[in-house]
């Protein structure tokens, strides 16, 4: 199924990086900051996915279906803290997971063109692979600011592909949640599903991705 790829569209966090412990901080810093209480960084990464206005909004309702809604005016104060937080912080304890490193390097060397599509805002996208020592791996970087919707909605990735002269039938999509199964199934996309990450205590497997990985470095069974 994957022989004929040759770009592939990487997510970011809960795939390459684990950076719950640095959102933890920034969030429990911008919740102080408003005199409310703080959680757990295991409470917080049952948040995690769907871009940094959902996560402020899942923090200031205390609960992934961010009900009840905010006040806007107190959601706009709490976003705008919580991004100059987490700026501050940014791989300050966010690690690549097991393998990642080297295994960019395997399929850079072995011709594929790689870009990141996340949810998470551009701006962070570039300090974190660089501190991270990533940044020379991919060619293109689509952030969750970047266009008018995010994942699961397909543009992104389609976009991507645009961006990188790409067919669709070419590319595959590697992430660890129903937001990149979702929006690779949507495009067209094949998909390869990551079993360690964020995906809201549901198995990837249960969303049906082209094929799924326990580890990293598992890619490179699959991508020859």
């Amino acid at each position: 199924m994957f022989e004929q790829k040759n770009t592939i569209l990487f997510d970011l966090d809960g795939t390459l990086i684990d950076s719950v412990p640095d959102l933890a901080l920034a969030i429990n810093a911008m919740l102080q900051e408003l005199g409310a209480e703080p959680f757990e960084e295991a409470t917080i990464r049952g948040w995690v996915g769907n871009g940094s206005a959902m996560l402020v909004r899942r923090a200031l309702a205390g609960n992934r279906e961010a009900e009840p809604a905010p006040d806007e005016e107190l959601f706009a104060r709490a976003h705008a803290r919580f991004l100059e937080h987490y700026s501050r912080v940014l791989a300050q304890a966010t690690r690549a997971y097991p393998g990642v490193g080297e295994t960019l390097a395997e399929l850079k060397r072995r011709g594929y063109t790689m870009a990141i599509v996340t949810n998470k805002p551009g701006q962070f996208v570039a300090p974190i692979l660089e501190r991270l020592d990533l940044a020379e791996y991919f060619d293109l970087s689509v952030g969750g600011e970047d266009l008018p919707v995010k994942k699961p909605d397909p543009a992104p990735l389609l976009h991507a592909c645009q961006r990188l002269g790409c067919g669709k039938e070419v590319a595959v999509m590697v992430g660890d949640s129903s937001n990149d199964i979702l929006a690779a199934q949507r495009a067209g996309i094949d998909s390869i599903g990551v079993s360690y990450g964020y995906n809201y205590d549901t198995p990837i497997e249960a969303l049906a991705p082209d094929a799924t990985v326990e580890r990293f470095d598992e890619l490179l069974k699959i991508l020859r």
